[in-house]
């Protein structure tokens, strides 16, 4: 069998994620925009599942930006040590929480400027904030993304920016926010950094059969 073309991977891989992910929840508990916010930044080089066990220690003292600002660096610091690299985090929560009443009324802003702004949120974590909160489309990319996209020769990017450029070029902007998801979803499951190198998960094969060396990834 020949590998497939570019606009036959993108409809296979479309079509295969509505199909098993037709309605991809949001990994990260959360209750609101605060909650996610605190969440995703927390979820920087930790797990969803560790971020998840060490949140509700955490919201259960602090789930306002007013009953933030009330703890310590290093109490927050102590509560969300293992999810790593506590101490910028600690001080970008703390610190964020302030701007979010100095700033904006003490409500999470709507806007990619204006989160991008807040210490320990960047582009990435901004669109999952807007996308997942507040509902405007975004195609937020990490490594992960990154790697499969790369896998899925639906990218060359090298760096998460330009990956996530090409995405959206490929994907109707109506899809942006579930294909985010159920492409996290999909790697976990079938196309791990370990367990796949480009011909192994069901994907990965059916879009190119005929590859016959692992896929080399440009660097994110």
């Amino acid at each position: 069998m020949a590998n497939l073309g570019k606009p036959a991977r993108v409809k296979l891989i479309f079509e295969t994620l509505q199909r098993l992910y037709p309605e991809p929840p949001v990994p990260l508990d959360h209750k609101d925009p605060y909650t996610l916010l605190i969440a995703v930044l927390l979820s920087a080089q930790c797990t969803d599942e560790r971020v998840n066990t060490v949140t509700p220690h955490l919201f259960a003292k602090a789930d306002t930006p007013e009953q933030m600002v009330t703890l310590s660096v290093e109490e927050i610091r102590e509560i969300i040590r293992p999810c790593g690299l506590s101490p910028q985090k600690s001080k970008a929560i703390h610190r964020l929480s302030e701007l979010l009443l100095e700033q904006h009324g003490g409500q999470v802003p709507q806007s990619f400027d204006a989160l991008e702004e807040l210490p320990g949120v960047g582009h990435k974590t901004a669109g999952v904030v807007m996308a997942q909160a507040f509902g405007v489309p975004a195609f937020p990319v990490d490594t992960h993304i990154h790697r499969l996209a790369q896998r899925w020769g639906l990218s060359r990017g090298r760096n998460v920016t330009e990956t996530e450029r090409d995405l959206k070029r490929l994907f109707p902007r109506d899809y942006w926010n579930k294909l985010h998801l159920q492409i996290i979803f999909y790697g976990r499951e079938y196309c791990t950094a370990r367990g796949c190198d480009g011909r192994v998960c069901p994907l990965c094969r059916a879009c190119y059969p005929d590859r016959k060396h692992p896929k080399r990834l440009n660097k994110a």
